[in-house]
């Protein structure tokens, strides 16, 4: 039986969102999310290896079903890798992030983890403005790491959270 946790959250809207381990059956709404959301997504075959390898691999629903985001973090040694977190685009700029985030602290410090590492694309904004106001900072960037329009390649900007 797979746990699921109450989301505390501010706006009465958004307390009705629950957690729960990302299982096979979700992946059909993940990959409708992570297709609607990015120019560049993860395949079916990212998120089942990501399943398969055990990696911390969450879901965020609606009490009434509906699929409003989710997360996967990877450990290793004494830091967490966010390897990929969306939010439902309707969503967007009402405070799903932030909680997936708080979530994601708390798994990195369940797990001994002394701070969460992610890449984002310097053309994110909106994710990049989301990192910096929860405190992320950068530490350096991977040339060409994203692939980007008419087969370019996009710079990926390193954060770190120290827990």
């Amino acid at each position: 039986m797979s746990a699921v946790y109450k989301v505390t959250a501010q706006s009465p809207a958004l307390s009705s969102l629950r957690f729960a381990p990302m299982q096979m059956n979700d992946i059909p709404d993940v990959l409708a999310i992570e297709n609607d959301v990015y120019p560049h997504p993860w395949t079916r075959g990212n998120f089942l290896d990501s399943l398969y390898n055990g990696y911390e691999t969450w879901t965020l629903r609606e009490e009434s079903g509906p699929l409003a985001g989710y997360f996967l973090l990877m450990m290793a040694v004494d830091e967490a890798h966010l390897l990929n977190i969306s939010v439902r685009r309707d969503l967007h700029g009402q405070g799903v992030g932030r909680m997936q985030l708080d979530k994601v602290v708390q798994r990195a410090q369940e797990n001994g983890m002394q701070s969460v590492l992610l890449e984002v694309r310097p053309s994110n904004q909106r994710a990049l403005a989301v990192y910096q106001r929860y405190g992320f900072l950068e530490i350096g960037r991977r040339k060409g790491y994203y692939p980007a329009a008419n087969g370019t390649r996009e710079d990926a900007i390193v954060m770190r959270f120290h827990l």
